[in-house]
């Protein structure tokens, strides 16, 4: 029943290579990959295996993985300490990515020969006590189904699956690769540090591919990356022939530039066959830890995968095993079939490869010497965690047999070779440190988060291929150290240095701001120029922001600058200007003054109350002055003294303009025979007049600022760029009431000046003041609707000149003319140059008016 008939494929489909020794570990590797097109799906089963001549292809990488089981058992057998005069055997057979050849590999193992007799073992004694093989999850749970009835620990070396963790059913199932939970956030963050916000997606169509699928779309999106097209890669060979036509050229015809791939090596075996090899497909790839992005068909001239970033686990070196891989070849391990027909395939020795003759291909050849795509130096992620499965087995075997030895349990004649299952107690609770110096620890919970290294694969102008690291994935580092990469060093196989470009939009610029667009992904928008008073500092702002009130936006709306503060500055032409003629206009209502008080003796300085000429005079001089007040940087004392200071002077002249009016009329009616106004013709009146009036409004004034008096205050918002110190009125009905009253004062001279216009004019001011009081009140008048429609410095301006313009008025129409006859028209400023001012029509009423006046007058002078 043990019998085998070795046919001309039989080397192919069983794959045996064998080590004996006292205990064995049996290995199951994928060497080999078969390629079942759909009409042979049919025939599965319906002939003997070892009779299925199909077309089988060389995995040639994986051969290191052999190597590495050859090394550490070699290793192992030499080391004095671990299993002393116990050696190590091992049995490595191949794994197909399949479920008839996993089930065929398992029973060949477990027969012990080539013919398959289900739960019948042809060795005379069973040495094996644990098998490593599941280089992916389906293989594991393949070969776990079979294994599991025997209570063998099984070792996987595959990537690590949460699901496999399930010891319930899983119970005799170890798995020795570190845990990669993070691998979503490492590729978020290579996405995010290129800004790559537009990405596909493919995965194996299987469990472990959906579950990756969920999770790295959660943590891009997160981060605003986008998936613009998902592929699952059906992961049943018996599909390859008839999708390796067309699956890479659907992916390649997808607009995104950047393509991230996660599966492991054999799932994904439609990719690595189906090439473009005349077409350069202009893609970035990204793939996944346990997908050697190397592994291509020798005949592909143009590998579609050139200039991919790959994450590969970050391991640590063993002594020993280049040394170790650098003599290999089939003169030192002259009984390895599988070797001689690696050497001639790799080698491509073609003419010699049926009779597996080596004398002729490559004698003095080494494994060194072959390009990357055939075979590696550098130990493999999946290698390394073979060598720590390889190693885990004698350290539980020696846990267990320092155990026997203590307790002293065996019978006479017992044999001492344990049985598999009496080996799971001590796996369970196994660690130990590897020559490496990691620790290694069989309890899945505590086993380390996996460290990743990014690769860039790069093909050389000499043709040699290359994976350079560029950068780092440290999970567990602090933020901003988890993740160092090295932009220089890397190669975009048609670009160059160049990073390339995936977006689904262009970037908004600063300045900008992103704008979804309805029914799309947050990666297609549109960008809108920041509204008014808003900026935006970086590319790719979801939102806008607001420039603090002492700041405002530049043109582009990329920059908040400091504001001005701005007021009427003393030193500005306007603000010189005005001050100049505030001062000016005083000085010269103080030189009338004096002009004035030096003629106070002279008739038309004594007419109409001289008192209140000087009244007037200083009164307009305290005007000018205030109007300095509203000019230069303001102080909390100017802002109280502003519009009350000027309040209280103007109503102080106009009621002595309004008491002068009153004069002249009184005055005039005092001449007629019996009138009783003489008595109210004194001087008294006129001081009563000007007392009470202004009194008002120094009690308007006074609830004002004991109310609510006004402050400073800043206008932002106005004028932009500008900040404006202003003066706050505190109350507006306080300050437009002292408007309003000295509004009310100025209608009523204007009013009374107005009617006694017709009088005689020789020493009648009543065309003078109605005058003057008509360019008053235009000036008020003017000014409440200006005031009203301006803002900050422009009020200021406003105002400051409507009291010089005002005060102007008073002054030059009052006094001027006075002055020109004082001082140019003396002759006509006695009693005798007013005679002969008034003409022969009227003269004797005119004179005796003129003369009447006059003495009364001087009475009250």
């Amino acid at each position: 029943m043990c019998r085998s008939e070795k046919a001309l494929c039989f080397s192919k489909i069983s794959s045996i290579l064998s080590r004996d020794g006292d205990l064995v570990i049996g290995s199951f590797i994928p060497l080999y990959s078969v390629r079942v097109s759909s009409f042979t799906r049919a025939e599965v089963f319906t002939s003997q295996p070892n009779k299925d001549c199909r077309s089988y292809q060389w995995l040639h990488k994986n051969y290191q993985q052999v190597l590495t089981i050859r090394f550490a058992v070699e290793e192992i057998n030499r080391d004095p300490v671990l299993l002393p005069n116990i050696s190590l055997g091992f049995q490595i057979y191949n794994a197909y990515h399949s479920d008839e050849r996993t089930l065929e590999s398992s029973l060949k193992w477990l027969t012990g020969g080539g013919q398959i007799v289900p739960n019948f073992s042809c060795r005379g004694q069973d040495k094996s006590v644990a098998v490593i093989g599941g280089a992916t999850s389906a293989l594991s749970v393949q070969m776990g189904t079979l294994l599991e009835l025997y209570k063998l620990p099984q070792l996987s070396f595959g990537p690590f699956d949460p699901i496999l963790s399930d010891k319930i059913q899983y119970p005799s199932l170890y798995q020795m690769a570190p845990r990669n939970s993070s691998l979503p956030r490492g590729i978020a963050q290579l996405l995010v540090h290129f800004k790559w916000t537009w990405v596909g997606l493919v995965t194996t169509d299987d469990l472990r591919g959906e579950e990756f699928l969920q999770e790295v779309t959660g943590v891009m999106a997160k981060h605003d990356v986008c998936v613009s097209f998902t592929e699952k890669v059906p992961v049943s060979e018996r599909r390859h022939e008839e999708s390796e036509l067309y699956f890479m050229p659907r992916i390649v015809g997808y607009s995104t530039r950047v393509v991230m791939i996660h599966g492991d090596t054999d799932s994904l075996m439609i990719l690595r066959y189906s090439h473009l090899p005349f077409v350069p497909t202009s893609k970035v790839w990204i793939t996944t830890s346990h997908w050697d992005i190397t592994m291509r068909p020798y005949y592909a001239d143009n590998y579609a995968f050139g200039g991919a970033l790959t994450f590969t686990y970050m391991t640590s070196e063993i002594p020993g095993f280049k040394s170790f891989l650098r003599m290999v070849n089939p003169d030192k391990y002259p009984e390895d079939i599988v070797l001689k027909d690696f050497w001639l395939s790799v080698f491509w020795c073609q003419n010699e490869f049926k009779k597996l003759q080596l004398e002729q291909c490559a004698r003095n050849a080494t494994l060194e010497a072959l390009p990357i795509f055939l075979f590696d130096m550098t130990m493999s992620g999946l290698s390394y965690t073979i060598y720590n499965a390889v190693y885990a087995v004698p350290w539980a075997l020696q846990e267990k047999l320092l155990k026997k030895s203590e307790i002293a349990s065996e019978e006479a004649g017992e044999s001492w070779v344990p049985h598999p299952w009496e080996l799971h107690s001590f796996l369970k609770v196994l660690q130990f440190n590897n020559s490496a110096g990691d620790q290694v620890f069989m309890d899945e919970e505590r086993s380390s988060e996996a460290q990743y290294d990014i690769r860039n694969y790069m093909s050389l102008p000499n043709g040699t291929e290359l994976l350079v690291k560029v950068g780092e994935f440290i999970p567990k580092s602090p933020s901003g150290q988890d993740f160092p990469i090295c932009e220089a060093a890397m190669k975009w196989e048609w670009l160059g240095s160049k990073i390339p470009h995936s977006v689904c939009s262009e970037s908004s610029h600063p300045g900008y701001r992103k704008t979804t667009k309805e029914e799309q992904p947050v990666c297609c928008f549109t960008c809108s120029l920041c509204p008014e008073g808003e900026i935006s500092t970086e590319t790719d702002m979801n939102l806008c922001e607001k420039c603090s009130e002492d700041e405002y936006p530049n043109k582009n709306r990329d920059h908040c600058f400091p504001k001005v503060v701005t007021f009427l500055h003393l030193e500005e032409p306007l603000g010189m200007t005005l001050a100049l003629m505030a001062i000016s206009f005083s000085l010269l209502t103080t030189l009338i003054l004096w002009v004035f008080v030096k003629f106070r003796d002279t008739p038309i300085v004594k007419a109409n109350n001289r008192t209140l000429s000087y009244t007037l005079l200083i009164s307009l001089t305290f005007c000018f002055l205030c109007s300095l007040l509203f000019i230069d940087r303001p102080t909390a004392a100017t802002y109280l003294l502003r519009q009350t200071t000027f309040g209280v002077v103007f109503t102080v002249a106009v009621s002595s303009i309004l008491a002068k009016t009153i004069m002249v009329v009184l005055a005039f009616r005092v001449t007629r025979p019996g009138s009783r106004v003489r008595m109210w013709v004194q001087s008294r009146v006129c001081n009563s007049v000007v007392l009470i009036c202004s009194g008002i409004q120094v009690i308007l004034c006074g609830i004002w600022l004991g109310t609510s008096p006004p402050f400073p205050d800043v206008d932002p918002h106005s004028e932009p760029g500008h900040i404006i110190i202003q003066c706050n009125e505190g109350s507006d009905i306080a300050f437009y009431c002292v408007l309003g009253y000295m509004g009310f004062l100025s209608l009523g001279s204007f009013t009374v000046a107005f009617l006694a216009r017709s009088l005689p004019d020789t020493f009648n001011e009543a065309k003078f003041i109605t005058f003057n009081m008509l360019v008053f009140c235009s000036v008020w008048v003017s000014f409440l609707p200006t005031y009203q429609s301006t803002k900050g410095k422009a009020m200021v301006i406003v105002e400051t000149f409507s009291i010089l313009a005002s005060s102007t008025g008073l002054l030059g129409c009052i006094f001027i003319p006075k002055c020109y006859v004082i001082l140019l028209r003396p002759e006509r400023n006695t009693q005798e140059g007013i005679k002969k001012k008034v003409g022969s029509k009227g003269w004797c009423y005119s004179r005796a008016l003129s003369y009447n006046s006059y003495q009364r007058h001087k009475k009250f002078q």
